[in-house]
């Protein structure tokens, strides 16, 4: 874990919205600034913090976890399907091929949590998938299910649709969403193992998939704590025999928190103090070393100075 004087000094080293030049198209994304030009499209992971599909605060190094869990991640998985991945210039950066966006992300669940159980409990389906009556809060299903949802690009909310919606919207390909259901299946596997390994439970998490020229490829990111729920393993039956919620590594802490402060995505953000910015800062690096076993380390000192350096060096 990082000093308190590194974790509180990162709060002068925070990257927000960047503005590079010679990059080509931009286009900014809840955490990623994307510019895209040619085969490639470069993507810098921010540090803002995203809730309800709202950019609600900034949290110190959260963009470094990030970037990093990603890449531990799609170095990991290239043997189930590709990714868009060609190198990574900076701890913030990510240059990839310059995919087409299939634009419907799979989400796939294990447990009910979340969205899923606040549609479950007002006797909602969700994606068009009934779950078995008689669930609880936090209960494991009785095998992964995939809830699809829209890719909003224009800062809108991301909205469930069922898979009937998108085979007969035209905007994929069924042989294309039969490989996407295949490799959404097979990543959460792997990914429920690699937790499990290290004392933690994958709840649910979220793919999206582009093609580079035709071939389907896994894009954006992988098992991250934005896209995906992780629970403490060792203190789950005991706090659910409780009737208390799971101990937790996402950013459901924060939804939770902004819901008690009643918002949930409309009206103006409620207030993050310093203090509360550094203990999500925390958070988020205590689950980067539980994910993947091994230290964070930290990189101060003026994030976008820094991007355009290494930037400059990669496109030489």
């Amino acid at each position: 874990m990082i000093s308190e004087s590194t974790l509180k000094e990162g709060l002068n080293s925070i990257l927000n919205v960047t503005q590079l030049s010679g990059l080509g198209e931009r286009y900014q994304g809840k955490v990623r600034d994307c510019y895209m030009k040619g085969d490639e499209r470069i993507l810098v992971t921010s540090d803002r913090l995203s809730c309800f599909d709202k950019n609600v605060t900034t949290i110190p190094f959260k963009g470094q976890v990030l970037n990093g869990i990603t890449a531990k991640w799609f170095s990991m998985t290239r043997d189930i399907i590709e990714n868009a991945v060609i190198d990574l210039p900076d701890p913030n950066v990510m240059v990839a091929r310059n995919c087409d966006l299939v634009p419907f992300e799979m989400i796939v669940r294990g447990y009910i949590a979340g969205s899923a159980w606040r549609s479950y409990a007002k006797g909602e389906m969700t994606s068009g998938v009934a779950f078995p009556e008689g669930l609880k809060e936090f209960q494991k299903l009785p095998a992964p299910v995939i809830t699809p949802s829209t890719k909003a690009t224009d800062g809108g909310h991301d909205l469930s649709v069922s898979e009937e919606y998108i085979l007969s919207s035209g905007k994929v390909e069924k042989v294309i969403w039969e490989q996407m259901k295949e490799a959404a299946l097979a990543l959460f596997e792997r990914g429920s193992k690699f937790a499990e390994e290290r004392g933690l439970i994958l709840v649910d998490t979220k793919y999206e998939f582009g093609l580079f020229k035709g071939k389907l490829m896994v894009i954006d990111e992988i098992h991250t704590l934005d896209c995906s729920r992780y629970w403490i393993q060792s203190s789950y039956s005991e706090r659910i025999g409780r009737g208390e919620a799971p101990e937790m590594l996402d950013k459901e802490p924060v939804r939770r928190w902004l819901i008690s402060q009643g918002y949930m995505g409309e009206g103006p953000v409620p207030h993050f103090t310093d203090e509360y910015r550094l203990e999500i800062s925390q958070h988020y690096i205590r689950s980067y070393e539980l994910l993947l076993g091994e230290s964070f380390n930290a990189v101060l000192g003026d994030p976008y100075s820094r991007i355009e350096m290494n930037l400059q060096k990669y496109m030489r």
